[in-house]
Order: C-alpha cells, then structure tokens, then sequence
C-alpha cells in the first residue's frame, strides 16, 4: 500500500512528517514525503521516497509583502498578509499536489495541504488531517492565530471561527473553481469544508503531546492527540569536533536561535543578543538559521556560532533555550527537559511561548516589540537560574520522552483512517 505524506513549510515543519513516515514503512507500508525540492535529499536519506513540491516555503517568507507583515504590530492585519501570500501559491501547488497523490492509496496531509482533502476525494481513497498545532474548533482555548488569551469558552469558540473564515476566504474562488473545473466535484459552501469535515467525523492526528496540550473535552473520537513525532538524526551524521570542545569546556551553554525566520536587520538582532549573553553571564551557542541571525566575525570565547545544528542531539547538553516559538522547536525543547525562553514572530509562536509559559517551564515569552539586551537577559538569567522552573521542565521532559506518539499515530490511522476503506 503506497501513501504519500504532504509536508509544507520548514524544517521543523517538514522532519515530523518524515518520522511519521518511518513509522508507516516500518508498519509495511510504502511512504512518500512530498515536499519543497531543498528537502530532497533530507528525506532521501532517510530512505523514503520523495515527492516534489514547488510551493518553497523560504522564498515566501523572503518576500517584502512578508517580512512586513511579520513586523507589523497588527495581528490581524499580520494574519491576513501571510494567509494573502500563501493562497498566491495555491495554483502551482494544487497541481503539483494532483501529480504528486496519482498512484497513492492514502494521503495525509499537514495544515497547510488544504488541496490534500480534495485529491483525495476525487481519487476516492482515504486520508486524514495531521497537524503539529491544534486547528479544531473548541472551547478550551483559543485559535493558536488569535491574538488573545483568554479563559471565556464562547470566545475560545468565536476565535475558531474566525481564523477559519482569514484562512478560507482568500481561498475560497481559487479551491472552488478548481474543485469544479479540474477534479469534478461540488465547490465548498460559502463558509468552507469545516462544517462538513466536522459531519463526516474526519479523522484528525495531532502530533503534540497530551502532556502538553490534553485533549479537550468537545473533541470528538476522531480527534486524536498522538503525542510528538520525532525523528533521531542520521546513524551517519556527527556533530564538529569544534561544537563539542566548546560545550564539554565549561557549564552547560545556552541555545539561541530564531529557525527559519527572516529579519531584515539580522545584525542588529545579532547585537541584541550578544549584549544579553553578555549581561546574563553565561555561555552560549548561536544558530544563524534561515539568516534570522548575522554572522560575526569575532566572537568572544563564551560564544559558539554555527549556521544549524540537530535539536535533538544539541539540546540535551544546553542549560535553557532560546527561540521563536515554532512547533517543532518547542518540541525539541520540551523533550530536552530544559527551560524555553520564547521570542514569538508571528502565526502559532505566541500561542507556543504562552503555553510554555503557563505550564511554568518558561519565562513569558518575550514580544519582537520588548525585546532589549536587557529584557532578554533577565529571561535568560530566570530560565538558568530558577531551580522550580528547571524541576518542572525536566518532569515533563520525562513525560514526553515517555510517549510514542509515532507508534500511536500508525495506530489510529490504520484502525480508523484505513478501516473506513475496509483497507489495513
């Protein structure tokens, strides 16, 4: 049975996908990743096959239309540009998203695939939903893209909707025509697929931890909270010899890195940062990412700079992190069992930074608006220094380490999402 994987976005978007792959082929199952062609070789190596996506998630955030959007103090306003600039590479991935599902038997698809559904529609074979955030409607929270905090369950209910209609809107001619046109099938009604998808009780897998967000209580049976998918590096891969002088040649550092976020003054991020690193007295290790982060030249001895490194492998030996905020990062930090100090850009990274927060193994996260060498500094001193914060973050570190969630989610798609079709 062939099953092809839609994974879009980032890195830390991409790799949970590729450890859910693993699980389905180690099930008996032939898996494909389709995603952006720079993660070819990524996913290769891990020995599934691969799909080509032309939908480059980097080239978009490089966009101008981008970069203000994720500076602008507006949330909403943010939202909508992001979302406007998503939709606009819509065509190139429907069509690529077609060619790409042709001999598959099952499709899953991440939040971002919104074609997976209907491709999978008109070739009648199953498929279900797999989002590393919670996107269902509920009242237990708000949408991860609101921009509030709030205990209200009917306004929890309201923000769902809300961002359903910024996502959908924009999309709606585009989806619908191509829905009628190229594949056949009855366009969405005016509101969107969410109604219907809630109806026909559509399968959804969540790859976050219970443990970090339980299920809520008007989620239906099938909704499910998996627990994270996360993937080891490479057998072949090694660390620099350089990176791990550096850590064994004093106390633990701490990590800062910003991923796959753009800044237009990356230097004067950078110069932040060092000043903090600086006031909190501590060592650390700078990720220059996706140039969210300059490089310096010279650096002093209490700073190591590296353009990208394996979470899972630098995290354990850290003393706290430093990041913005996405999915797969405060994941990797969770797992380590060590403090997050949370600096949100945009989309889902406050919602993150927040829930860190409140389950009490993070500072509050720091807005890009507050952020100063001396506000940072002070986040990293507490992080570091605060004895509870550490205790709690090493017990839910053991919680998560403790969970399959790959394990469970081969499960559920293959007793729920595969049983509808009477396959297996």
């Amino acid at each position: 049975m062939r099953i092809t994987i839609l994974a879009v976005g980032s890195r830390g978007d991409v790799q949970p996908y590729i450890a859910l792959g693993l699980g389905l082929q180690a099930a008996g199952y032939d898996v494909r990743i389709a995603a952006a062609s720079n993660f070819e070789s990524f996913i290769r190596e891990y020995g599934l096959g691969y799909g080509r996506l032309d939908a480059d998630f980097r080239e978009l955030m490089q966009n101008d239309r981008a970069q203000d959007a994720m500076a602008s103090r507006n949330p909403l306003r943010r939202q909508r540009e992001l979302m406007g600039l998503v939709h606009q590479t819509l065509e190139r991935f429907a069509t690529d998203t077609w060619e790409v599902c042709q001999d598959a038997d099952a499709v899953i698809y991440s939040s971002i695939a919104v074609t997976g559904y209907s491709v999978a529609e008109k070739l009648e074979i199953p498929s279900c939903w797999a989002p590393l955030a919670p996107m269902s409607r509920t009242r237990a929270f708000p949408s991860v893209l609101a921009p509030i905090s709030d205990r209200n369950k009917q306004l929890n209910w309201l923000t769902h909707l809300i961002e359903e209609q910024i996502a959908w809107q924009p999309a709606r001619g585009f989806i619908n025509h191509w829905r009628r046109e190229m594949l056949g099938l009855k366009p969405f009604p005016f509101m969107g697929p969410y109604g219907r998808l809630e109806r026909e009780r559509f399968s959804v897998l969540y790859g976050f931890s219970p443990s970090v967000i339980p299920k809520p209580s008007d989620w239906g049976d099938s909704i499910h909270v998996t627990g994270y998918w996360f993937l080891d590096q490479s057998s072949h891969w090694q660390p620099p010899a350089a990176l791990v002088d550096f850590i064994e040649s004093g106390t633990p550092p701490v990590y800062i890195g910003f991923g796959s976020m753009i800044n237009r003054d990356a230097e004067a991020l950078t110069r932040l940062i060092l000043q903090a690193v600086v006031r909190s007295k501590q060592r650390a290790v700078l990720a220059t990412g996706w140039d969210s982060l300059g490089n310096v030249d010279e650096l002093p001895d209490t700073i190591f700079q590296i353009e990208s490194i394996p979470h899972e492998w630098l995290f354990p030996r850290m003393a706290a992190v430093v990041h913005h905020g996405g999915a797969g990062t405060t994941a990797a930090g969770l797992r380590a069992g060590i403090p997050s100090v949370i600096v949100p850009f945009g989309a889902d990274q406050p919602f993150w930074g927040q829930r860190v927060y409140e389950l009490g193994i993070g500072p509050k996260p720091i807005s890009r608006q507050n952020l100063s060498g001396e506000s940072l500094a002070e986040a990293i001193t507490h992080a570091v220094c605060d004895k509870e914060m550490r205790r709690r973050a090493v017990a839910i570190g053991e919680q998560i380490r403790a969970e399959d969630g790959v394990k469970r989610a081969v499960h559920v798609f293959q007793r729920q999402v595969l049983s509808r079709f009477s396959l297996s």
